[in-house]
């Protein structure tokens, strides 16, 4: 039956083509023949990824996944996935970040990394997330933290057949850092390690792109990776650790491209820019400036309009200008998570906003429509 669906739809699908991300539309065909061909092991090269060129993104994420798959089997998970897509998709969500690798485990079926630790029952909840969205033409990015791992007494669980296991107790391309596992980017096996990842992830799902988000150096002490930095040609520790980052972000755009040019690469780092460079070493207007590094930016402007120290509205025209006419597309992150609390990070002028205001998200989602951003995603 299958089989024959397929058929059926083969028509429909190849007169579409890939959709144009030029276009605010997706490509439109019957979402039971979109669903049926995306699925069918017989044509891993036909599918068609499902991007948007202004997105409205909603981050699922693996906190969540205590709740979703704790004592559920394949259907309940199903049921609740598609009662979450649904409910997106009624709030004009068309682009989904689902978390696969959240901290060193593995949320799809991976050679890699081992099994994540919210998942009880026999399923492949990657495949099932896939399935329910493009099912609502909605397009699905897989959301990958490259570096962050277990935490110590996490990490003493995973069998030592892992390579995350073997290097953390070598303790050279893993350190520990406040209690958890840290990937070091300086390395190249490192680099090499994440780009085979998402290649396992683009070889076996249908997904529409690869989303990392801002869980880039764990820590500015130099002891976290002195011994590459020693034995490099560099002076500069500083820039040598925004050159390392960024050459673990081109690797994973050349994997992602090397799979299917029309697939999608996109970064979430933090809002204040400053900071991405003096905590984090996120080389944000190299990645955001310039084509190469990602398709897509997600700046997480987790901030009122009275933050004493980054008020969103400036914010937001600082990632404009940072942007430029590179070609990347700027779609802004929202905090919708802050609603209703007490923002302790804001200054005297911003800590209740979020309290004695309900109006926010809806009054920054104006300000992104108006200005040259691509489009929102919120956090809740």
């Amino acid at each position: 039956m299958k089989r024959m669906i397929l058929l059926l739809c083969l028509p429909l699908l190849c007169s579409c083509a890939v959709q144009d991300i030029s276009s605010q539309e997706p490509v439109q065909t019957s979402t039971a023949c979109l669903a049926e061909a995306l699925t069918d092991p017989a044509l891993p090269e036909g599918r068609a990824p499902v991007n948007f060129r202004k997105q409205n993104g909603r981050w699922i994420t693996y906190l969540q996944y205590p709740e979703l798959m704790g004592g559920k089997n394949e259907e309940q998970f199903r049921r609740e996935i598609r009662n979450i897509f649904s409910q997106a998709l009624a709030e004009g969500v068309n682009t989904l970040y689902v978390h696969v690798r959240p901290t060193g485990d593995a949320y799809y079926d991976s050679s890699i990394f081992p099994r994540g630790t919210a998942l009880d029952g026999e399923y492949d909840p990657l495949m099932i997330m896939t399935d329910e969205a493009h099912a609502l033409g909605m397009s699905i990015h897989a959301w990958i933290n490259p570096l962050r791992l277990q935490t110590a007494e996490q990490m003493q669980s995973v069998s030592d057949s892992y390579i995350t296991r073997q290097w953390a107790d070598q303790g050279k391309y893993a350190k520990l850092v406040n209690g958890r596992w840290y990937l070091v980017p300086a390395y190249e096996e490192v680099r090499k390690l994440i780009a085979d990842e998402v290649t396992e992830i683009l070889e076996k799902y249908p997904v529409d792109g690869i989303h990392i988000d801002d869980y880039f150096y764990p820590t500015t002490s130099p002891d976290f990776d002195s011994e590459a930095f020693a034995a490099s040609d560099s002076t500069d520790l500083s820039q040598w650790r925004l050159d390392n980052v960024s050459a673990m972000v081109k690797s994973i755009y050349d994997a992602v491209k090397s799979r299917d040019s029309r697939l999608l690469f996109g970064i979430s780092p933090q809002g204040k820019i400053s900071a991405n460079y003096d905590t984090q070493f996120a080389d944000v207007r190299l990645w955001a400036g310039s084509s190469g590094y990602c398709d897509y930016i997600v700046p997480q402007i987790y901030y009122g309009f009275h933050n004493e120290t980054s008020p969103f509205e400036a914010t937001l025209r600082e990632w404009e200008t940072l942007r430029g006419d590179s070609g990347v597309s700027l779609v802004i992150g929202l905090a919708g998570y802050k609603e209703g609390r007490e923002d302790a990070w804001a200054g005297e002028a911003g800590e209740l906003e979020w309290i004695e205001d309900d109006t926010i998200i809806s009054r920054q989602i104006s300000l992104v429509e108006g200005s040259s951003a691509d489009g929102y995603a919120v956090y809740y």
